[in-house]
């Protein structure tokens, strides 16, 4: 954001002529002082948001788009972004570099376009914290999602977007990868066999430019408890969501970590990403070299 001091301009006094001619050296020097431009007014000092309030404001923009879409849109969007410690975390922790090309893997209603405009939005006002890392500015996203219903409710709210955003109905095991930057896979690679999970990575692996990454987050099953917690609420969710509840193929998070590192993945790190609630979720960050 440019910032700059208003100053008012200065008019020299006008001089007899008189004085011109008698004393032409103190007319010089009263040249020289009007010439000399006044000390240019303050900058008004920029102040950041909390990262509490700014954090607030882009879950109120990016749920602001599902309103025409209907309640339920509207209340899960707000829901999802404002509970799930996996959006803050992702933003604040700069693990979307800005001008990346992101695919989201079982998109749902593409709620991560969303949050991504806003992004831009408090870019441009400023209303990015000092304390985060740098914002992901100007994304392209490409969703995908099996759910038409929700594809059509992503369609709806994200109409504005459509420049830069595209979400597609589709299985993901068959659907076109494009080329990316950043693969984000939330809570939904599970849904497939464990063989289909190697050969969506692998092919996930190869669209990726050298340098991108991935954003994973698993059921960890060797946390029993936690993990029992989580498949509960899946199964919860998605009846409540209007989907068939179907069955889940899940790794305890050595075997992920290993699978990765198999895939081609480098610097294979994981994250707790459970904040608030009983589950066994984590975030697994790995990187293409």
């Amino acid at each position: 954001m440019n910032r700059a001091g208003n100053s008012n301009a200065v008019q020299a006094e006008p001089v007899p002529s008189d004085a011109l001619q008698a004393e032409p050296l103190q007319a010089e020097a009263s040249q020289a002082d009007s010439a000399t431009p006044p000390a240019a007014a303050k900058a008004p000092t920029l102040v950041r948001p909390t990262p509490d309030r700014a954090w607030r404001r882009l879950v109120e923009v990016a749920q602001g788009r599902y309103r025409e879409c209907g309640r339920f849109a509207w209340s899960f969007a707000g829901g999802k972004l404002g509970w799930d410690p996996v959006f803050r975390h992702v933003l604040e922790q700069g693990h979307i570099p800005a001008r990346s090309r992101v695919v989201d893997i079982g998109c749902g209603q593409a709620l991560l376009a969303s949050l991504l405009a806003a992004v831009d939005d408090a870019h441009r006002h400023a209303g990015w914290p000092s304390e985060w890392a740098p914002p992901p500015v100007d994304c392209s996203y490409v969703g995908i999602e099996l759910m038409r219903r929700d594809v059509e409710r992503a369609h709806t709210a994200l109409a504005a977007l459509q420049d830069r955003v595209r979400v597609v109905c589709a299985d993901m095991v068959e659907a076109e990868l494009p080329a990316c930057d950043v693969v984000v896979i939330l809570d939904v690679l599970h849904y497939v066999t464990q063989p289909k999970q190697e050969d969506l990575l692998a092919r996930l692996h190869r669209q990726l430019d050298p340098g991108g990454r991935l954003l994973l987050r698993i059921g960890d099953k060797s946390a029993r408890r936690g993990f029992a917690a989580s498949q509960w609420a899946d199964r919860i969710i998605t009846s409540v969501r209007g989907h068939r509840v179907a069955p889940t193929f899940c790794r305890p998070m050595a075997d992920w970590v290993a699978l990765l590192g198999q895939v081609g993945f480098v610097r294979v790190r994981s994250i707790p990403m459970s904040r608030g609630t009983p589950f066994a979720n984590v975030l697994l960050v790995a990187d293409k070299p």
